[in-house]
């Protein structure tokens, strides 16, 4: 049975559980190994239990907890080579590195984990497309816009877990020094709420019926906005509304639920 639950998303940390196929995944392993241990065992896994660990890109909140991690359970660490570079000059860490080309596919326990290239300000930033007997799951954050990768991949997938990291005008009039703001609105930096959800639109004509908003920014956005944006794009396909789309919005501080063995979609 498929669970995808968002431990942590956001600017402090990110950590996804993906349980399918028969294996156990995490994307990403930011803050601290002490929090993500915890809140794996609040989502009914143990750190032992987890077949490999997938790392979009090196900056550190994606990142914090893998070397700490690596040393306490010996988890396969799977990362690009630009990003290797750069994290691997802890022993542990590099003991447990599977390291690939940005682009590649690995299987486990009947799970094919495919990567796409994304548009961020990193030695290499990776998306997710992981395929099993019973679900096609998309995980895309940290891009600047939609890749073509990232169309690709993602099209045709029944879960997606998605950046929708900031709003344009809370952004522009934001505390944020003027360089920040310029970085994090480029093709290099993180997707906004409109793109997120102009991209949804189309994922959800090529059959998406689960949607998780990831990485928003504690600064410049709030879940409120982000939920309004998405639902100018496709209020009328989300569950609430009488439509065939679950929506969850992952938070920054505990576990949030996508897709559960007890949770069908629009349930």
């Amino acid at each position: 049975m498929t669970r995808v639950i968002n431990l942590y998303s956001g600017s402090k940390g990110n950590a996804t559980l993906i349980c399918a196929g028969g294996a156990k995944v995490l994307i990403d392993a930011g803050r601290s190994a002490r929090v993500l241990a915890a809140a794996l065992t609040e989502a009914g896994v143990s750190p032992e239990e987890l077949d490999a660990i997938f790392v979009t890109h090196e900056h550190v909140d994606h990142t914090a907890a893998l070397a700490v991690f690596s040393r306490q359970y010996r988890v396969p660490v799977h990362i690009t080579e630009p990003s290797a570079a750069i994290l691997l000059t802890e022993p542990d860490l590099a003991a447990c590195a599977v390291v690939h080309p940005p682009l590649y596919t690995v299987e486990i326990a009947g799970l094919r984990v495919s990567t796409f290239v994304s548009s961020h300000d990193s030695a290499a930033c990776v998306g997710f497309r992981l395929d099993c007997a019973d679900a096609a799951i998309g995980y895309a954050t940290d891009s600047g816009y939609v890749t073509d990768g990232m169309r690709a991949a993602l099209t045709g997938c029944d879960t997606v877990v998605l950046e929708c990291n900031h709003d344009p005008d809370m952004l522009r009039t934001g505390r944020y020094p003027a360089e920040l703001k310029r970085r994090i609105a480029s093709r290099m930096g993180h997707l906004s709420n409109l793109d997120c959800a102009a991209f949804a639109a189309e994922l959800a004509e090529a059959g998406m019926r689960r949607l998780m908003l990831a990485h928003l920014s504690p600064e410049n956005n709030t879940p409120e906005t982000a939920y309004a944006e998405l639902c100018g794009a496709i209020g009328h396909r989300l569950c609430e509304n009488g439509g065939d789309i679950t929506l969850a919005i992952a938070s920054a501080e505990c576990p949030m639920t996508l897709i559960d063995e007890s949770t069908p979609c629009c349930s």
